[in-house]
């Protein structure tokens, strides 16, 4: 699966696009799809699409499957039951039900959804290759954050074991705002939460796997592009998410002499050498600024021969491991990459069975594998953008046999 993602304007729907146009007339079964309440994918394949996947016919026998997802209707199909309960908990506290309502829709919730029908794509076998069009990358950071951020959340808020649960209820009557008992959750929440809980297991499992999914970042040659890309870079990295390559779209190409682009042209050349120096050994494509618009296949087909030229565009272009744990003899170390990153706006701290990470304004704890069960943390250092933390056995238990 390829995640497509850039500072919005930048084209990042057409590299998606071209991306999936190109891999299907090269014999691949295609699934490009997007998570971006923009809905511009249409707009460049020129077709309407709609919530179910549907073939796009490319010439002759080949055919492109393209969908627009309908992130609303995966929210209320997920999360209908422990909406309602919440609800219920929080008018029972004193709010209103339209308020209630407002609080619980966390930015990005419907879009997550969307990935869980995406991983049933992908384990369904039909494709060979899946193309999402992610939203812009502070949204895409959002999304991507989510599954660690909701699965705490699910652990930690909503897992009362059922037993807790009806041995309180009775100990709760009358203590709320329109003195009722206070609502407990029942059998289907508790099941919603399961399921849940597992679909984000499995989501974040296919996210991080970087043989199976990568994300593909698209700049321009501008400053401001290029300093965001750094920094999602690096967030995307924290939360375990490799970048396998960077695209850079619309480059003035060398056949424009026009002296009234010849600074821009420069420039443009400046912040190029700027990305292939900054995110080196990642792969840096290129593209230049076409004549037409890149709306409908031919025009994207051409995009992506530029972009790739003599690549294969479904392959993983560059392996990168952001997060692994690694054994160092009787040690182990977690080492996390964090391109881009100062020093100073590195912070860590352990709590239980969970590890604090800050970089900057981003945060991510991180749920410690069950192989480091048996360690403390013995120090971490941060050098040339690699957070190390060493973990050492834990002393043995006095008195254990």
């Amino acid at each position: 699966m390829l995640l497509f993602t850039g500072k919005g304007g930048v084209g990042k729907t057409s590299v998606a696009a071209a991306t999936a146009v190109r891999a299907a007339r090269r014999g691949a079964r295609v699934l490009v799809t997007s998570t971006d309440p923009a809905h511009s994918l249409a707009d460049a394949l020129d077709h309407p699409l709609g919530d179910s996947p549907q073939p796009l016919p490319l010439g002759g026998d080949v055919v492109l499957t393209a969908q627009q997802i309908d992130a609303q209707v995966r929210l209320e199909r997920h999360w209908r039951e422990i909406r309602d309960y919440l609800v219920a908990l929080f008018a029972w506290g004193g709010a209103g039900t339209v308020e209630a309502e407002e609080l619980l829709l966390l930015p990005g919730l419907d879009e997550l959804f969307a990935l869980i029908d995406l991983r049933d794509q992908v384990g369904s076998g039909e494709y060979d290759l899946i193309v999402v069009d992610c939203a812009p990358t502070a949204e895409t950071l959002r999304l991507l954050a989510l599954p660690d951020a909701l699965r705490w959340y699910v652990e930690h808020m909503l897992g009362p074991s059922r037993r807790m649960a009806r041995a309180v209820r009775p100990l709760t009557r009358g203590l709320g705002a329109t003195g009722g008992s206070l609502p407990l959750p029942d059998e289907e929440v508790f099941g919603a939460v399961e399921r849940i809980h597992g679909d984000l297991a499995a989501v974040h499992a296919l996210l991080c796997d970087p043989q199976r999914t990568s994300v593909r970042l698209v700049v321009n040659a501008e400053r401001l592009v290029v300093a965001e890309s750094q920094r999602m870079a690096t967030a995307l990295s924290m939360f375990g998410y490799g970048v396998d390559a960077v695209a850079v779209n619309r480059l003035l190409p060398e056949a424009v002499t026009d002296p009234y682009l010849a600074g821009h042209k420069q420039r443009q050349a400046e912040h190029l050498a700027t990305i292939h120096a900054a995110f080196s050994p990642t792969p840096v494509l290129t593209a230049p600024l076409l004549a037409g618009e890149v709306v409908g296949p031919e025009p994207l087909q051409e995009l992506a021969d530029a972009l790739y030229t003599d690549l294969d565009e479904t392959t993983v272009l560059h392996l990168d491991r952001p997060v692994e744990v690694v054994p160092d003899g009787e040690d182990r170390l977690l080492r996390v990459m964090l391109p881009f990153t100062p020093r100073e706006a590195v912070d860590l701290h352990r709590r239980g069975g969970e590890l604090h990470l800050r970089v900057g304004t981003v945060r991510r704890t991180v749920a410690l594998p069950g192989a480091l069960a048996r360690f403390e943390v013995g120090r971490a250092r941060f050098d040339e953008g690699v957070l190390e933390v060493r973990f050492v056995p834990a002393p043995a238990t006095v008195g254990a046999s």
